[in-house]
């Protein structure tokens, strides 16, 4: 089941739903029938990596790497790559994820007649060419340059137009800003889990008396009035960039693959304490409602927050949508990267960037104009984390929301919880709109 603001969208989902699930079936036997032998990618230390994925990517999925795409190798999943010609999917992957995140939609995207494609994004996985040093300059994490490397990529590929953008989580940003910045390539947007707020604004019309935009409580400021709390908290996107955190989670007591599992589960709706709702603001005592994922106790690193949080034995083994096998590639491909290059977004578009706020003024007023929809997971707080948030996307930032989905069964690895109607979602959303 999920929440729809727009009825006529509703009844199309409703309607394809028999020809989705025979696409998404069909994909299913093809991936437990069939594995993909792939070729094998260097290690940037020269050596020959093991296949990407452990051996869990269906069939009809491939691992693949392109050079020169806005100064990276890039590497990335496609699906329906067989077919010269077909429309172009981008799926953009979030924090700690990877490319892989995608494996349960691209097929049925295949199927429908699309190239689907899932780039390991820049500072993640097996794309190549970025510093992986805490000290490293942050400026090529910066949004705009994250959007360039989604179009350098799908030019590279041989597409001028993408049908669809979809971004997870830290993801959703840069699809966001693709579509914000280029509706002519970015056609269609799908923005799961993290809200997308608008441009910062410029203050208008303050030169005949109109009080400037309020200014919006930092980070900082946030912590300051977080630590005051019984007992003393602080938000987790601040302590993502500082120097300890790549080390706390690579080098995790209860060691890589258990981190993993633990952060999944407590993040998902397997964890029964997500009920997320809407905050009334920004301060210490609304966030303060939010799971210790997100508003973490001042003393603990990620690994010590999650580390109660580990499912049992049998909680594991009844967990379907995520195995051990496809935990272990994420603790594979964490384990040989390191968090520094997936952590730097964090460093650079949320913290205090001059050079990254002065870009994204350039844009301040303009919205999404193209066809845009929203998914979720019902027990995701990420939909809530940044009160405010959700209403400024449906009202300001997207003019053409046509859909507004949050789905049961589902916290915050919506695709990866819930596939099947995440993949009658998109290919609907596609049929309608694209």
């Amino acid at each position: 089941m999920s929440i729809s603001t727009d009825p006529k969208f509703g009844e199309k989902v409703q309607g394809g739903v028999e020809l989705s699930r025979r696409e998404f079936v069909a994909a299913a036997a093809v991936a437990a029938t069939r594995r993909l032998v792939r070729r094998p990618t260097q290690a940037r230390s020269g050596g020959v990596l093991p296949p990407y994925g452990n051996g869990t990517i269906p069939a009809g999925i491939r691992s693949r790497t392109v050079p020169n795409v806005n100064g990276l190798t890039m590497h990335f999943l496609e699906a329906g790559f067989d077919t010269p010609g077909r429309p172009a999917i981008l799926l953009l992957h979030g924090f700690p994820e990877l490319a892989y995140s995608w494996r349960k939609v691209m097929l049925p995207l295949a199927l429908a007649g699309y190239h689907a494609i899932a780039p390991d994004m820049r500072g993640f996985g097996r794309t190549a060419g970025w510093d992986d040093s805490y000290d490293a300059d942050p400026d090529p994490f910066r949004i705009l340059n994250m959007v360039r490397d989604s179009m350098a990529l799908v030019y590279a590929l041989g597409h001028r137009t993408v049908a669809m953008v979809a971004g997870h989580d830290a993801g959703a940003p840069i699809a966001s800003w693709s579509a914000l910045i280029r509706p002519d390539v970015f056609r269609t947007l799908t923005i799961m889990s993290s809200p997308f707020e608008g441009p910062p604004p410029l203050p208008f019309n303050t030169a005949n008396g109109a009080a400037p935009p309020p200014r919006a409580i930092t980070d900082d400021e946030l912590d300051t009035e977080l630590a005051k709390l019984n007992p003393p908290r602080k938000y987790y996107q601040n302590y993502q960039r500082t120097r300890g955190a790549n080390e706390n989670m690579l080098h995790a007591p209860q060691g890589l693959h258990a981190f993993f599992r633990a952060y999944y589960h407590y993040k998902s709706a397997d964890w029964k304490g997500n009920k997320p709702h809407p905050l009334k603001a920004r301060t210490a005592e609304e966030m303060a409602q939010i799971p210790t994922y997100y508003v973490m106790e001042k003393d603990k690193g990620m690994a010590e927050t999650v580390a109660p949080f580990m499912p049992s034995p049998a909680e594991i083994a009844a967990c379907k949508w995520l195995t051990e096998d496809e935990v272990e590639v994420y603790a594979t491909e964490y384990g040989r990267t390191g968090f520094n290059g997936a952590l730097q977004g964090y460093r650079v578009r949320r913290g205090s960037n001059p050079k990254s706020l002065a870009e994204l003024l350039t844009f301040s007023g303009r919205t999404i104009d193209g066809p845009s929809m929203y998914i979720a997971g019902k027990s995701d707080w990420g939909v809530y984390q940044t009160p405010g948030a959700v209403d400024k996307m449906r009202t300001t930032a997207c003019t053409r929301m046509m859909g507004f989905h949050l789905l049961d069964g589902a916290g915050h690895w919506v695709q990866q919880e819930q596939p099947e109607q995440v993949s009658r979602l998109l290919l609907a959303f596609l049929r309608e709109y694209a």
